[in-house]
């Protein structure tokens, strides 16, 4: 873990507002007292106090992130120009690599050591809000403290859990296929293209493996992301309310349709798609040159170009792209007990609104949420696998339908019982309808 803490200074300016919701502010907090998480452990005591009538009171506020070193110097410069606006609040700034991150989150959490504001992604966002562990930000919101009205609105409401605002959205990202475009021009093969349907993207891989001798695409059958817009294509979902959105039928064929895709020769062999299913983004094989595409992230793709000498092209993923909706890439939440509640939701309005932060964070969290503050982020922008993937965002932006709802807690589990149940199918251990039912039986299990 790599802390930094700001040094406190003595000037003014902590918000009016502070002290006209101070009243609600307690009664929430008072009642969410007796609502302890019961798996997350005791929450901090002492909480759900503002920083008392003295609206020049030095505040300092926790907030922790993963990420890499560039993260951490763009996050704590923003952070710094808070501070230079209102020089009575500093920070007490922590953040580490992703790996084990939730696992201290959950441990700073039961400690009764939250940090005021914190990042978290759509994986844990329900979990953590069903454990009134996140603060319902929809008054914030609602009185235009909070204000979310330059976002794309089904990006907003991708924080939503049960009604409450959970967490505000840092960054839009979308589905992307990303292919090999030196693979294709070599062999004078053409292009995938947005909306071609799911068979003809399987029949156009297959050409390219007959053609340029390496698989046309990963298999996609053990990614969640994959699963879900097909799901979606088929008038279905991930999850619907408090239950699954599918039936054991629609994995079955979700799994039938890649086991052709692989009889067709448009995959890799078991092995090397298991080397495509690691989260790694250094090891997906449209990088190690193991297969013409992969199936990732859209914002993925500058760092894909680093890891090849290639050049790479990124689409939507196969059929219907209004599928696809306005992902929040990444959230920050704040901790419901947090004693500076109305200063820690005016630091997370700041980083996602004002221009200059927006130009200081640039994309390293995905797109910019406020749509005005994108534009100005865009322009700037100089690297080219940057500028596609905005461009891009941009273009699917326009066919996004409306955003499902946050995954369930356990989306984690069924994220990686699904890998598990593709393999099975992938190695020729089970047919697609036994590792199927025996999926949807864990999946329904992860959510109860």
């Amino acid at each position: 873990m790599h802390p930094a803490t700001s040094p406190t200074a003595n000037a003014p300016a902590a918000r009016g507002h502070r002290t006209l919701h101070r009243r609600s502010l307690l009664r929430r907090l008072t009642a969410a007292a007796v609502a302890v998480p019961l798996l997350l452990g005791a929450a901090a005591c002492g909480g759900g106090e503002d920083e008392g009538a003295d609206p020049d009171a030095k505040v300092e506020l926790s907030i922790f992130w993963w990420g890499g070193e560039a993260r951490a110097k763009l996050t704590e410069e923003a952070l710094a120009l808070y501070t230079s606006k209102h020089p009575n609040v500093t920070f007490k700034k922590t953040w580490q690599a992703n790996q084990g991150y939730f696992d201290k989150l959950a441990t700073l959490t039961a400690g009764g050591d939250a940090p005021d504001i914190f990042q978290i992604d759509d994986n844990y966002l329900t979990e953590y809000a069903s454990r009134k562990t996140t603060l319902d930000l929809n008054e914030y919101k609602d009185d235009g403290k909070l204000d979310v009205s330059k976002f794309p609105e089904s990006l907003w409401q991708y924080g939503v859990v049960d009604g409450k605002l959970s967490g505000v959205a840092f960054g839009e990202n979308t589905q992307g296929l990303v292919y090999n475009k030196t693979l294709l021009q070599n062999n004078k093969l053409p292009e995938p293209t947005t909306g071609m349907t799911w068979e003809a993207f399987i029949a156009w891989a297959a050409n390219v493996s007959k053609t340029a001798k390496i698989p046309g695409t990963m298999d996609p059958s053990a990614d969640y992301k994959a699963l879900w817009v097909w799901l979606r294509q088929q008038g279905k979902d991930l999850y619907k309310g408090k239950e699954l959105g599918f039936t054991v039928d629609d994995v079955t064929k979700w799994f039938e349709l890649w086991k052709g895709a692989r009889a067709q020769g448009a995959t890799p062999t078991p092995d090397v798609i298991h080397e495509g299913n690691a989260t790694d983004i250094t090891k997906q094989l449209v990088v190690t040159g193991k297969a013409g595409t992969s199936f990732v992230w859209a914002n993925q793709l500058p760092e894909l170009k680093k890891n090849t000498k290639d050049e790479l092209g990124v689409i939507a993923y196969p059929g219907d792209p209004s599928a696809q909706w306005a992902r929040a890439s990444m959230y920050f939440s704040v901790f419901q007990k947090t004693k500076h509640a109305d200063v820690a939701v005016d630091v997370i309005n700041f980083l996602a609104n004002d221009p200059e932060a927006g130009k200081i964070l640039g994309t390293d969290r995905g797109l910019p949420s406020n749509l005005d503050v994108r534009k100005a982020v865009s322009e700037s922008v100089t690297d080219p696998a940057m500028k596609l993937s905005i461009q891009v965002e941009n273009e699917l932006g326009a066919k996004f339908g409306p955003s499902p709802q946050v995954p369930l807690k356990g989306h984690s589990k069924i994220r990686a019982e699904l890998i598990k149940a593709a393999e099975e199918v992938q190695y020729g251990r089970q047919d697609p309808a036994k590792a199927a039912a025996a999926f949807l039986e864990i999946c329904k299990s992860a959510i109860a």
